[in-house]
């Protein structure tokens, strides 16, 4: 379902706006697209969480515009904790579209329980689809891969409608079987005998 969110427009555009703008607890976010004039908006900083939680990649606008669209880009804080700014596209939901979607990993893979480590090399595909039918993630099972084995892109499970971009023989995961000296290192840790020393206030005897 697309989440909706309310949009105002935005008078002022400079630096000390859009600070006072997320002082007040909004967003600050630019509408393009279709061949018309931008729009510069503010939208909820509670509405823009909402939409995170939800992993929505398609809004629909309410307030002083009514629009659908597609959520192209945020930027964030240095710490990568409160988003600072969006961009959004407007689309219709039926039109193709293009874009990045995280990848989750499914299934216990046999390498692993053989003692070999699982490592994810892409986090993302880009693929294509309607705006209306973007999935959350895609799923890639590895629960068969082996010590020395791989999964690619085309490994992954498309929904209905949707068209993988990235290069089906990008590797998303492998196994990797762990090194002589990663194994001893391990061993060393759990054979080394606890040291307990003594606090500075203590008498020795």
């Amino acid at each position: 379902m697309t989440d909706v969110i309310q949009v105002t427009k935005r008078e002022s555009t400079g630096t000390a706006a859009t600070r006072r703008l997320r002082r007040d607890g909004h967003v600050p976010a630019v509408l393009y697209g279709h061949g018309e004039a931008n729009e510069h908006l503010a939208v909820p900083s509670a509405q823009v969480k909402g939409l995170l939680r939800h992993h929505s990649k398609t809004v629909q606008l309410a307030g002083d515009v009514d629009e659908t669209a597609l959520v192209s880009d945020m930027q964030w804080d240095p710490l990568g904790i409160e988003v600072l700014h969006m961009d959004l596209i407007r689309v219709n939901l039926k039109e193709k579209v293009e874009l990045g979607v995280p990848i989750v990993l499914h299934g216990e893979a046999v390498g692993v329980r053989e003692g070999g480590m699982l490592l994810e090399n892409v986090h993302e595909v880009e693929i294509r689809c309607s705006a209306g039918s973007i999935p959350d993630h895609l799923v890639l099972e590895v629960a068969e891969l082996g010590v020395g084995e791989h999964k690619t892109a085309g490994d992954l499970t498309l929904p209905e409608g949707v068209e993988l971009v990235t290069d089906g023989d990008v590797v998303i995961a492998h196994i990797e079987a762990q090194r002589d000296e990663e194994i001893a290192e391990a061993g060393d840790a759990l054979a080394e005998p606890e040291v307990i020393s003594k606090g500075s206030g203590e008498a020795e005897e």
